[in-house]
């Protein structure tokens, strides 16, 4: 299975090799910088899903079986604390058919909402928050804010194998197949 991943980012490389590694016998495993087509700090579900499915689309090329494509995005959540939770999509396209998948989500505290909404990025924010350079290529604000009880590539993970099942259940997803 030849697949690629519409990113350099080493965090969703990693949560998609931990994931494909589970599910197929032999994996190639390449990455390649894509434009997503949407603002660098998503916000709303519709820009970030199109964000994954644009990475995806885009890395897409004849020779690869699978085109992975993952968007980090906040979206409007009533009876939140700041209004926002943050989730990651992946979308995986095999040059036909597109599916997606989604990670849990959390919220960021309010003074990192507060600043993204007047335009800088949430990575930005953390970074000076946290201390860490580049916090999203590493752990992710995630793993600072669950206290190291979830990572960021644990999160990527949850989206990447979620958009997996129908490839996993084709039959049933694809040829209305009924299973016994």
């Amino acid at each position: 299975m030849k697949v690629v991943v519409g990113s350099k980012n080493p965090v969703k490389l990693k949560a998609t090799r931990n994931v494909l590694e589970k599910i197929y016998s032999e994996l190639e495993l390449e990455s390649v910088e894509v434009d997503s087509g949407v603002q660098d700090q998503p916000i709303g579900l519709e820009v970030t899903i199109q964000g994954a499915i644009n990475r995806a689309k885009n890395a897409y090329s004849s020779d690869v079986d699978l085109a992975v494509g993952i968007e980090s995005g906040l979206l409007k959540v009533p009876h939140s604390i700041t209004g926002y939770l943050d989730l990651q999509w992946c979308a995986i396209h095999d040059g036909e058919k597109t599916t997606l998948g989604v990670s849990a989500g959390f919220e960021y505290p309010p003074i990192v909402i507060e600043q993204v909404l007047e335009g800088v990025e949430v990575g930005d924010v953390m970074d000076q928050l946290t201390g860490v350079d580049k916090l999203g290529q590493k752990t992710g604000a995630v793993s600072h804010l669950s206290q190291g009880l979830l990572d960021r590539t644990g999160n990527t993970e949850q989206c990447v194998l979620m958009a997996m099942i129908p490839l996993m259940n084709e039959g049933v997803y694809f040829n209305n197949e009924l299973s016994n």
